[in-house]
């Protein structure tokens, strides 16, 4: 299977080797969608940052949780679970590793998931959870630490 994204990013009148360009761009997928996007105000200043666009960082996290999501999903169903609804309040931490440069040291996904009828017991959803996290493909692709918390 192989993936793709366009990005397009365009200097206009910017001077450019000042470094006072925007990092606004835009990511075009398959399916059709586009996404502006920006470096983090956080990493670089406004206005040179779009502080509406995703940023790398938290589409990195986003992708993490829409994984286990579509995961946990999928292997409840073959359960005969049905989930009424899925939330995430996921959330990444950018620090310096040991060799000082930055990255994306842990992932926390926190899924608060209702079921229709009676909800499984805590070690069925504690199960399905750690499936979910050993299944998805993003998980098994990033050397950060990648926790699940359900609430």
């Amino acid at each position: 299977m192989r993936t793709t994204a366009s990005l397009s990013w365009k200097r206009g009148e910017q001077a450019f080797v000042d470094c006072r360009y925007s990092r606004a761009h835009l990511a075009r997928f398959d399916g059709g969608v586009s996404l502006p996007m920006s470096s983090s105000p956080d990493v670089v200043r406004v206005p040179l940052s779009d502080p509406h666009a995703v940023d790398p960082e938290e589409a990195f996290v986003a992708s993490l949780s829409s994984c286990h999501l579509l995961w946990f999903l999928d292997l409840a169903a073959r359960e005969g679970l049905v989930v009424d609804g899925y939330d995430d309040e996921a959330e990444g931490t950018l620090a310096a590793g040991a060799d000082g440069r930055l990255r994306m040291t842990v992932v926390v996904l926190r899924p608060r998931v209702t079921f229709v009828r009676v909800a499984p017991s805590d070690e069925v959803l504690r199960r399905l959870h750690a499936a979910a996290h050993h299944e998805c493909f993003l998980a098994n692709s990033v050397t950060a630490e990648v926790r699940v918390e359900p609430r």
